[in-house]
């Protein structure tokens, strides 16, 4: 890390009480105990610490320069076999807190991965609180800055996108949610009503986009993806948000399914022709190839495309 890079990297702990958040069901309710504390997150980019179950959970944060009063916040989760400072620099999520003034969290999960229901890695087969994780997370941003708890909003690629519909299906804390490149590995029968948008590629190996196993990466140990199909997930969502039957429109290779739903909410799917395991937008880096995923579409700019929905709901 060099002083150019003007990165303020503040590295501390932060001891969350049981009266931080509250879990009921693995939910948090958007509300720490207590009056709101003035605003102690720095501006620019900086790394915090929770004890969670045992175990010190790490996240980075990102604050812009003009950032006041009650702010939403976007928990960007990344993709199996990453971290969360590779999401900070891949998917330039920063860029678009300056643009659209809102907090962006980075966590980091435990041996890359996170526990997504029945995927993947250590987390999945060891059972780890992932859920709690992030909800005491959010918890413990709160006690630093004024958060709106009808702003929360979470997205991920691949096994990130996993855990982004799981705790869709298993919090109330989010107003919306983006899974990219990402299917549904939890049960998702009692989800509270949120926004949801997917974005999928329809040539992607890594999780097929009509379901059914996929290709594994090219990595020792690396699971294969068996999951429901991106349409059927969409279809799932539709029913949890009472929606109207979808209306679609093509433009180029990317097809995007929108449905109208109860309370203002919506769902929508955005299909890229062609396209396999990536973020769309996101930074080329000739370590996609190794891993054997292509490099990213340029078709459209994901991060854009799901702060603008995010944007538009509120819980």
């Amino acid at each position: 890390m060099t002083a150019g890079r003007a990165r303020a990297r503040n590295v501390f702990h932060v001891l969350v009480l049981g009266t931080l958040v509250m879990l009921a069901g693995g939910c948090f309710d958007g509300h720490a105990v207590g009056a709101p504390r003035s605003a102690t997150i720095p501006v620019g980019q900086s790394s915090q610490a929770i004890e969670w179950g045992g175990v010190s959970r790490t996240f980075n944060l990102y604050r812009p320069q003009e950032l006041f009063g009650s702010v939403p916040v976007v928990v960007m989760m990344h993709g199996g076999y990453g971290t969360g400072a590779q999401a900070e620099r891949a998917y330039h999520w920063d860029a678009k807190a300056d643009n659209g003034h809102f907090l962006v969290v980075y966590p980091d999960g435990l041996n890359r991965a996170w526990n997504a229901g029945s995927c993947c890695g250590m987390p999945q087969q060891s059972n780890v609180d992932d859920i709690g994780f992030i909800s005491a997370m959010v918890g413990a941003i709160e006690q630093q800055m004024p958060i709106d708890p009808t702003r929360i909003y979470a997205t991920g690629m691949s096994n990130g996108a996993m855990m982004a519909l799981r705790l869709g299906c298993e919090t109330g804390i989010f107003a919306a949610i983006a899974p990219v490149a990402g299917t549904l590995m939890t049960d998702c029968s009692r989800a509270q009503p949120a926004s949801l948008l997917q974005i999928h590629g329809t040539a992607d190996d890594n999780v097929p986009y009509d379901g059914g196993p996929g290709k594994a990466l090219k990595v020792n140990g690396a699971p294969r993806v068996n999951g429901p199909s991106v349409p059927s997930v969409n279809a799932t969502w539709r029913a949890i948000d009472s929606c109207a039957p979808p209306v679609s429109h093509t433009t180029g290779v990317v097809t995007t399914e929108t449905a109208e739903c109860a309370d203002g909410r919506a769902v929508e799917l955005i299909s890229v022709a062609g396209a396999g395991h990536q973020w769309p937008g996101g930074v080329p880096n000739p370590k996609l190839e190794r891993l054997g995923l292509p490099q990213p579409s340029t078709a459209f700019d994901a991060t854009d495309t799901v702060w603008q929905f995010f944007s538009q709901h509120h819980r």
